[in-house]
């Protein structure tokens, strides 16, 4: 994207966030500053309602953000020398191309409210665009209750490279998980591979489900992982194709050991 135009769209998109909660307008031509203003205030920003015009412009912006960073096909990603069904990708998922990807949502399933915080909620949530916390915030309000852990929901992406998000609830283990929340975990996988089939979907890009903040152990959430979609694909005959992805090393190489490569 031009310099000048993304600073252009970045300083419309903030004027307009900042005017919406009567703040006031940072006075800065610099893109990074910028983005951070844009970035903190849609993550705080409820799901109001708003005009075409700004959706434009949002549009515009996170698309050429996205195409800026790289969108990548899941042929990048290594095949499991034991089920060639299963690959592994280190890599921002925001930027993979595929039927679905997953997120860590939390219970109220409306995504991250930290500004510029690290999680993959706040990410997806952030490329994606305002629409996708208005389209959560339409299911929960349906719903009518928070989202149990284990189940799981679909989206749409709006500006990802992905079709769709699958948002699943992890179990929060605090570094000590106990066998409901081994079983809590398997569920997320099944849940979120349940949808997928039902939405004829051919790939879908997991995360590292409850590994973060909710302090699953790493290796052995990627052993639960493996085994459980392994098995939901047999037991479902499908020949989805599945990628695991990662964004540490260490994830990577848990991964790259249960997968054989």
């Amino acid at each position: 994207m031009d310099q000048a135009r993304k600073v252009e769209l970045l300083k419309s998109l903030v004027k307009t966030l900042c005017v919406e909660r009567d703040a006031d307008v940072p006075r800065t031509e610099d893109a990074e500053e910028l983005w951070a203003y844009f970035r903190a205030l849609v993550n705080t920003r409820p799901p109001w309602p708003t005009n075409a015009g700004f959706l434009e412009s949002q549009d515009e912006l996170l698309q050429g953000v996205i195409a800026e960073a790289g969108v990548h096909n899941i042929d990048e990603a290594s095949i499991s020398a034991t089920n060639p069904q299963l690959r592994l990708w280190r890599g921002d998922i925001t930027t993979l191309e595929v039927d679905a990807i997953v997120n860590a949502a939390n219970s109220q399933m409306l995504g991250c409210w930290v500004p510029g915080h690290h999680c993959i909620d706040n990410a997806i949530h952030t490329y994606s665009g305002i629409q996708l916390r208005a389209e959560c915030a339409r299911i929960m309000d349906a719903q009518g209750h928070e989202e149990p852990t284990g189940a799981a929901k679909i989206t749409d992406a709006y500006n990802l490279p992905a079709k769709h998000v699958i948002h699943t609830v992890g179990p929060i283990a605090n570094g000590q998980p106990t066998d409901l929340h081994r079983d809590q975990l398997a569920s997320c996988y099944r849940s979120c591979l349940d949808l997928a089939a039902k939405h004829r979907l051919r790939s879908i890009a997991f995360c590292c489900i409850s590994t973060g903040v909710f302090g699953f152990p790493q290796r052995e959430a990627a052993a639960i992982a493996v085994q459980t979609v392994g098995d939901w694909l047999s037991a479902n005959r499908s020949d989805m194709t599945v990628v695991f992805n990662v964004f540490s090393g260490k994830d990577k190489s848990i991964y790259a050991e249960l997968l054989g490569l």
